[in-house]
């Protein structure tokens, strides 16, 4: 007679219901909390490349603006040298006996020079008599009533003001008219 042996097989405790349940919680829960986590990841991500996009253009600005307003601080400078030998030479106009004729003639020359650069610049002064008052070009120093004039029109400038590129380097300093 033959006799068969029975191969034993390796059983696995059987896991109960419960047990698969909380196995598969666990597991749910754990994928949640990794998409949560994944997810805010993400946002983080994104918002940090976006400030650093509005950084560099924010540098960007600030770089164009510095070269494209490179010398304004120099003119500044120059307009106030010009103001003083266009007094200067006003008060040579006001004393007529001729006898500052070579000096009068070189304040000329080297006003013109300096408005040349100025141009060449795009430096532009601004306001004349008979301009109406704007308070984001000029700053009224005095007021006077004339009544042949218009109300807030410029009776008298005592400084020009200057603009470089689109930005205002100085205020023009004027008398303005206001009827009462």
């Amino acid at each position: 007679m033959s006799v068969k042996k029975e191969t034993a097989k390796k059983v696995k405790p059987a896991k109960s219901k419960s047990q698969k349940k909380s196995s598969k919680s666990k597991t749910d829960d754990m994928i949640l909390q990794l998409t949560t986590q994944m997810v805010g990841m993400e946002d983080k991500h994104l918002r940090l490349k976006a400030e650093f996009d509005n950084y560099r253009k924010r540098k960007e600005r600030e770089v164009g603006n510095l070269l494209r307003y490179e010398g304004s601080n120099v003119i500044s400078e120059f307009i106030a040298v010009v103001d003083d030998l266009e007094r200067m030479q006003e008060a040579m106009d006001a004393d007529s006996n001729g006898s500052n004729e070579s000096l009068r003639k070189g304040i000329e020359m080297i006003l013109k020079k300096i408005h040349k650069r100025f141009e060449a610049l795009d430096v532009q002064p601004f306001t004349d008599p008979g301009d109406a008052l704007d308070s984001e070009l000029h700053d009224a120093m005095m007021i006077r009533a004339e009544k042949d004039k218009k109300e807030n029109e410029i009776l008298e400038v005592f400084e020009k003001g200057y603009r470089y590129k689109d930005k205002i380097l100085r205020h023009a300093k004027v008398v303005v008219n206001k009827l009462k």
